[in-house]
């Protein structure tokens, strides 16, 4: 009738370890297993062992163990610039494929590139330069083989939204630049500071709650911004609210151009049409694919065509050729607006660092192959560096081209080297055709990239799943769309927080009760097959205890003895003797938490309740042994189970042969 031992150390018990004396021993008919203490260690070890499994839970240098010196220098090459890992085993065969997947990603890249640079109030020519260096760079440092990298919608609005606010890309131009390239400069370094000093986990604030309604408020605004497009307005409201943004094209009615809203709209339906039939039938995903360059073409040879005709219809006019030139002079580090560069590069930064990292893992997931986070915040933070010195503004992982990238059978990063090379032929070349191509269609472009975003599937699963999710889903969703989007996104995050401290500060607690016939104690109100143990109250803590939660756990325990005092009085019940916490999940335990374990045994010895600990984990037992409150635990206080526990004091309620 041995009982097994769970969760706790198997280590040889120090001298500390609770004895029960010999004369007890005899007294079950089966063995009690004493709770041990873990291994003594000095604060230095423990400190160590704590912050090795924060920073580093992978164990990156594992690799490097019984090395050779050379051995050792191939896999630190190969660990600092993944492309010495693959590279090697770089063929022919792949280069096709690469080849092929690199052209059909180039093909959105070009038109979502100019289109994103618009968003993002900069001129069109910034979003090509930001699909050339940036690839290149990540084809070298990043460990994804399918992220596709470029500009992205939900950057491009936050910045464009947030240094707008402040600056006229219109009427300060030259500043508006110089604050977009500072701020990716900032938001490189942040990311790439995440990356080498190992805190990713602090992306993990922007739960997936919080990023579907944000993703999806953000949709909706950049869905109306693009209004001014597609109804041909001259004059429209620079806010980012839905209220200002519908007044404003309601109220400019008269500059509507029935022109512009025939092509508008006959190429939006077109484009959405593509995009169904690519996710009604994946084989098919390169119509989708090639839909915005062949608008571009089609809205620039009607628009040219009929150009007699069609001078009402805005067009992006001439852009410059060449390649990307330096804009490393151009980075703004003084001045009244640096705050404002810094604060919207770490608002982005975190942004396209979140997309960019899920991207590359959901597609690493279904090839089997695992990406390394760290190195992708370093890679990406690397190139949005050098993006800033060369005419670029925020970049990553964009999720569309990357679903391009993905169905078009890209094998390795060098699909991204292909890409840059297809628009560095645009650039140097290609740059004249683009003059009489028309801003609506890049209005349209905008909208079908970003309509994918809405992901109401997500929101009713959310609904289903977690009412709270929910409900910071649709405070972001909200205050995007009626506040502003970074203030949007800080309310969902403090949602998130909220939710953190909700579960932290009310835990969970529970009546455990025995199912007959075995040694398992499961909750009462979840098992109708559970039973009490008659003199027993058997409590589980679902958490850490904390000073803060302290308190109310001693709260809820006292009144869970109240509460079953009152039903052995109702159903004259055996009378309550004992009551036995269950520790299994409580994790830790802090200075305040001991205070409350012991208040809470001094209340139930008022009661003559005796109070009894069940399987604490090893650091809750050692700091237990080091407050000195196992002495006020007499020999028949703490059980490595709830089953001996209850077993080897209902012996002792016995009378003894």
């Amino acid at each position: 009738m041995g009982v097994n031992s769970n969760r706790v150390e198997h280590f040889a018990c120090p001298e500390t370890t609770l004895r029960i004396p010999e004369e007890l021993v005899a007294m079950p008919p089966f063995p009690i297993h004493k709770v041990c203490l873990p291994p003594v260690q000095t604060t230095f070890q423990k400190l160590k062992h704590r912050l090795s499994e924060i920073f580093f839970p992978d164990d990156p240098l594992y690799r490097f163990k019984n090395q050779t010196w050379f051995r050792k220098l191939i896999l630190a090459l190969q660990f600092l610039f993944p492309v010495f890992q693959w590279g090697s085993e770089y063929n022919v065969s792949l280069l096709r494929s690469d080849v092929i997947a690199g052209l059909t990603i180039a093909s959105l890249a070009i038109p979502q590139g100019i289109s994103y640079a618009k968003l993002a109030n900069l001129p069109p020519i910034v979003g090509l330069y930001s699909s050339f260096v940036p690839p290149l760079i990540y084809a070298l440092l990043g460990s994804s083989k399918h992220l596709a990298v470029g500009p992205v919608s939900i950057a491009s609005l936050v910045m464009g939204s947030m240094l707008s606010e402040a600056v006229s890309p219109s009427q300060q131009p030259i500043l508006y630049l110089q604050l977009a390239f500072t701020a990716t400069f900032f938001a490189g370094i942040f990311q790439a500071s995440l990356g080498l000093l190992r805190l990713g986990f602090v992306i993990d604030f922007l739960s997936k709650a919080t990023l579907v309604g944000f993703m999806a408020g953000a949709a909706v605004i950049v869905s109306l911004q693009q209004l001014k497009g597609l109804l041909g307005i001259v004059h429209f409201t620079t806010k980012m609210q839905i209220v200002p943004v519908m007044s404003s094209a309601l109220s400019q009615r008269n500059e509507w151009s029935w022109q512009t809203i025939v092509m508008g709209f006959g190429f939006l339906l077109f484009l959405l049409a593509t995009r169904h039939i690519s996710i009604r039938k994946p084989k098919l995903f390169w119509v989708s694919a090639a839909a915005p360059l062949t608008s571009v073409i089609l809205s620039t040879l009607i628009v040219f065509l009929l150009k007699s005709k069609a001078h009402e219809i805005p067009i992006i006019g001439h852009l410059p050729k060449g390649l990307n030139p330096p804009s490393l002079n151009m980075l703004y580090f003084n001045g009244t607006h640096l705050a404002l560069a810094i604060k919207t590069g770490i608002i982005t930064g975190i942004l396209s660092l979140t997309e960019g990292i899920a991207v590359g893992r959901t597609f690493a997931a279904l090839k089997n192959y695992q990406v390394d986070g760290n190195k992708e915040m370093m890679a990406i933070g690397l190139m949005n560096m050098a993006g800033s010195c060369s005419s670029c503004y925020v970049t990553t992982g964009s999720f569309s081209r990357s679903a391009v990238s993905f169905n078009a059978g890209a094998q390795t990063a060098v699909s991204n080297v292909v890409m840059a090379s297809a628009v560095l032929v645009t650039l140097l070349f290609l740059m004249p055709l683009f003059y009489y191509t028309p801003n609506v269609i890049l209005a349209a472009i905008i909208i079908t990239a970003v309509i994918g975003l809405i992901d109401y599937q997500a929101a009713y699963q959310l609904w289903k799943v977690d009412k709270l999710d929910f409900m910071a889903c649709l405070c972001s969703f909200l205050g995007v769309l009626f506040i502003s989007v970074p203030l949007g996104l800080a309310i969902a995050v403090g949602v998130s927080v909220f939710k953190i401290l909700l579960h932290v500060t009310r835990p969970n607690t529970m009546a455990l009760g025995n199912l007959r016939g075995t040694q398992i104690y499961q909750n009462l109100s979840r098992y109708r097959e559970a039973s009490r143990v008659p003199s027993f109250l058997i409590l589980a803590v679902e958490s850490p205890i904390y000073f803060a939660n302290s308190t109310y756990l001693q709260e809820r325990i006292l009144r869970w003895v109240r509460e079953e005092e009152d039903w052995v009085k109702a159903n004259s019940a055996s009378t309550l003797k004992c009551v036995i916490l269950d520790m299994t999940a409580v994790t830790a335990i802090d200075t305040s938490g001991i205070d409350t374990i012991c208040e809470i045994r001094k209340m139930l010895e008022k009661r003559s309740l005796q109070l009894v600990l069940a399987n604490p984990v090893g650091s809750v037992t050692e700091k237990l042994d080091h407050s000195e409150i196992l002495e006020s635990f007499t020999f028949d206080g703490l059980y490595l189970s709830v089953g001996e526990a209850v077993a080897y004091i209902s012996s002792s309620w016995k009378p003894q042969p």
